[in-house]
């Protein structure tokens, strides 16, 4: 062979090989489909919308958490849901406060109403910053508010979940903080559409024993979000958590809710969440 048929000959092979790399991007990957993986928009903010969903889904992701109202049309576009809207509470202004009840009232009636429109299964609620208030009184506070709304939520067949943040670290001061206090104020509300968003990254600082922790209350758990330790970085080597342990755990428990990872990317976003998403799918 001549260098010049040579030279041909070896381009068109580089061209095939782009061919089948670039065919191999656009498959859907498939998933072994025992979890329900998800992911939070806000960890991808900076990527359109349009781009994340369609990667997203060829990921093999079921939903997207935290998503704003103008993005749930694309989320369905590509075959996901929105998952965990907010339930009209913020994270320092919550339901442990009596005053703020009415107010959440009116907002989680409007949240109601869109999640049935849209398709959302669930919405996001918070306890509110302590402020030098006990935390019994903020559990009757909670259980109080929460029982008002509930009935609404019912009777759409929606998940109300109260998402367990780290008050040492990110959220100082907040006060659905513990495991416990979370699971006693979802006994005190005695609904089976309320329970607790278990974040594994905020619980691990504030507690540990994630896999045990997850075990033992498990029928107070509704949702569950991921995160690497320390810093919320991506589920790999680096971090203290064994995900696919985890993984495999919330799995053999039989749990049938979304698993979203909201970890914050250190590289090519979409490329670490893929890694994520194959790690967890035990």
């Amino acid at each position: 062979m001549d260098r010049r048929l040579f030279l041909q000959s070896a381009g068109a092979g580089v061209s095939v090989a782009a061919a089948v790399a670039s065919a191999a991007e656009t498959k859907p990957v498939e998933r072994k489909g025992r979890l329900k993986q998800s992911v939070c928009r806000w960890c991808y903010s900076k990527i359109p919308v349009e781009d994340f969903c369609r990667e997203s889904a060829r990921l093999g992701l079921r939903s997207v958490d935290l998503a704003s109202a103008a993005e749930w049309p694309v989320i369905k576009k590509y075959g996901m849901i929105p998952t965990m809207i907010s339930g009209g509470t913020t994270i320092p202004d919550g339901f442990n406060r009596k005053e703020n009840h009415a107010g959440i009232e009116t907002r989680f009636r409007d949240a109601v109403n869109a999640a049935v429109e849209t398709g959302a299964p669930s919405l996001i609620v918070f306890s509110g910053n302590r402020r030098g208030m006990s935390d019994e009184e903020g559990l009757d506070n909670c259980a109080i508010g929460v029982k008002k709304v509930m009935r609404m939520a019912e009777d759409k067949n929606l998940l109300v979940c109260m998402e367990l943040l780290n008050s040492k670290v990110d959220h100082k001061d907040y006060m659905c903080d513990h495991t416990k206090w979370g699971v006693e104020l979802v006994k005190r509300v005695g609904s089976p559409k309320f329970k607790l968003l278990y974040d594994i990254y905020h619980m691990q600082i504030m507690e540990g024993d994630v896999i045990r922790t997850i075990r033992d209350n498990f029928q107070y758990i509704g949702h569950l979000h991921t995160g690497g330790n320390p810093g919320r970085n991506e589920l790999d080597e680096s971090q203290e958590l064994n995900y696919k342990a985890i993984a495999k755990a919330v799995v053999d428990l039989g749990y049938d809710g979304y698993y979203a990872h909201e970890f914050i990317p250190k590289r090519d976003p979409m490329t670490s969440l893929a890694e994520a998403a194959a790690l967890c799918d035990v």
